[in-house]
């Protein structure tokens, strides 16, 4: 009966047709073998993308790690007066930002807690200052769970905070802060932070005014398989109207030092099914990327050959992942992101926050589309 099923479903992918709800259930089983799942993601790869795979040369900043929401999840965030909160200042923040571009970085990745005592105008102040600073870094910043705070303390809609955060020289969002959008689920890990349909609703908001977004899952906790591919059913509806997510990432679960500290780790075998099934259920998203943060290294360059087309990049001083135990370095460099795609038998491409290919001319850059060339060094 499996074998006879998973002919189907690979005769569904070579046609190109689209796999149901049912279908996807099915792949998660353990009992389907994972090579023949993960060739069926390898060639849906090979369609979208050839052999290449794609890296970035970005850098975190995390401005606070006080947050309202204390999600169970969390190993990372804090009340005020914890010993480990804190809050940049604008030198601090800028002083990373300086890091970044000098390392040849075309990428700010800001994400940050839910500070009980930061409005929107901090954050918005933090978005133009980067900007202003260093215009040619490329901020991808804010999830929907903060913008949805953001239009909150503001009293504003989220159509007008995105519009000045936009103004202010946001130029892509991430996706974090998605979990599981099953509200039960939800109720347990994060009963604090916006429901699944906010996030959803935030993000179709971002597309509508032309900002392209990331989209996530974090996998690997309390939820079921059925849970995951409403998830991912969810992701798709919501791409198939407005076409503006760029690509999907699959998070690992970290349980160290969170409320659920007592559940298991998903093994590298799950992580691989998780990145293949994500991969043929999401036919409209253009890349999956495997994290590497939350993989492992090793997971992340075999998922290459099971439908990720895209590892991240360089991540700079990443703290969220790390402070809930992953084992993951603090940051790779240029050369060893390139031989691990090589070694994985792709192209490596250097690409931008917004999938634009990177031409570089020794401490030069420029992205494909034609922006002027800029004076950065390589990591």
């Amino acid at each position: 009966m499996s074998e006879s099923r998973i002919n189907d479903i690979a005769a569904k992918v070579e046609a190109g047709q689209r796999l149901t709800a049912a279908d996807g259930t099915f792949l998660f089983s353990p009992e389907v073998d994972l090579h023949a799942v993960g060739h069926l993601a390898d060639l849906v790869r090979r369609r979208k993308n050839g052999d290449a795979a794609y890296y970035n040369l970005n850098h975190h900043i995390n401005p606070t790690n006080i947050c309202i929401y204390r999600c169970g999840l969390c190993a990372y965030s804090c009340d005020e007066g914890d010993p480990q909160a804190y809050v940049m200042s604008s030198d601090e923040v800028l002083a990373r930002a300086k890091e970044a571009s000098d390392a040849g970085c075309t990428e700010l990745h800001l994400v940050s807690g839910a500070h009980p005592r930061k409005n929107f105008d901090w954050y918005l102040g933090i978005t133009r200052e980067l900007h202003a600073a260093f215009p040619r870094l490329q901020i991808k910043a804010w999830t929907a769970v903060e913008i949805k705070r953001f239009a909150e303390t503001a009293g504003q809609p989220v159509r007008s905070v995105l519009k000045e955060l936009m103004d202010a020289g946001l130029g892509s969002m991430p996706g974090g802060g998605a979990e599981i959008f099953d509200s039960q689920v939800r109720a347990r890990i994060c009963p604090r932070k916006v429901d699944g349909q906010t996030w959803l609703d935030v993000h179709r908001t971002a597309h509508q005014l032309g900002l392209r977004t990331n989209a996530s899952m974090l996998y690997g906790h309390i939820e079921t398989i059925e849970h995951r591919v409403d998830h991912l059913v969810r992701l798709r509806r919501l791409q198939d109207e407005t076409g503006g997510f760029q690509c999907f990432v699959a998070l690992k679960f970290h349980p160290a030092n969170t409320a659920i500290a007592d559940v298991e780790p998903a093994f590298a075998t799950e992580d691989l099914r998780m990145v293949s099934v994500s991969r043929l259920m999401l036919d409209n998203f253009d890349h999956i990327k495997a994290y590497w943060v939350s993989l492992g290294v090793g997971v992340a360059q075999t998922a290459l050959a099971y439908g990720a087309d895209d590892l991240d990049g360089t991540v700079r001083h990443e703290r969220i992942h790390h402070a809930a135990g992953a084992q993951s370095p603090d940051m790779l460099g240029v050369e060893r992101l390139r031989s691990l795609i090589v070694e994985a038998g792709c192209q490596p491409v250097e690409r931008d926050s917004l999938y634009r290919r990177v031409l570089r001319d020794g401490e030069e850059w420029r992205v494909e589309d034609g922006e002027d060339l800029g004076n950065r060094k390589l990591v």
